[in-house]
């Protein structure tokens, strides 16, 4: 019985690993400069009111690591991950669901690559519906804003 248990947990295991691969993401693609739309997206952060608590500058960190990892592509010539949190709508979702909390902070990725130069994506990956809805709410609001989408 134990060993059925522990085949059990691990085909679970491997589904949700398999699952969190499988992640889609709201994507928005623009013509800009990488620096113009980050400069926007910031902008858009904090006019929603919202303090940008960390700017992860991955694409740096990705070229600059490249070599020592035994790599020689480049990935991306700008990618750049916004975190921050809101205390308004973290408060609704995690009180509609308190396990909402492994969500927060919230993220909005800008990223560029060299086979598209001048084409920045710009998202924020998919959130469980119901509950969640909000901050995917609020992530798009904040995307639009920074696109002047209306």
């Amino acid at each position: 019985m134990k060993r059925l248990i522990g085949v059990a947990l691990a085909a679970t295991v491997l589904m949700g690993a398999q699952a969190a691969t499988a992640q889609e993401a709201h994507t928005w693609t623009t013509e800009d400069s990488f620096d113009n739309i980050t400069f926007a997206v910031e902008n858009a952060i904090v006019g929603a009111g919202l303090v940008v608590d960390h700017v992860s500058h991955t694409g740096d960190m990705l070229e600059r690591t490249k070599d020592a990892v035994g790599e020689t592509k480049t990935l991306f010539t700008g990618a750049d991950i916004f975190s921050f949190c809101s205390a308004k709508v973290s408060r609704e979702v995690m009180t509609s669901d308190i396990t909402n909390v492994q969500y927060c902070p919230y993220t909005i990725f800008v990223y560029e690559t060299p086979e598209n130069p001048g084409e920045i994506t710009v998202g924020f990956r998919d959130y469980p519906k119901g509950t969640m809805d909000p901050v995917t709410d609020m992530l798009t609001g904040i995307v639009k804003e920074a696109l002047m989408i209306d």
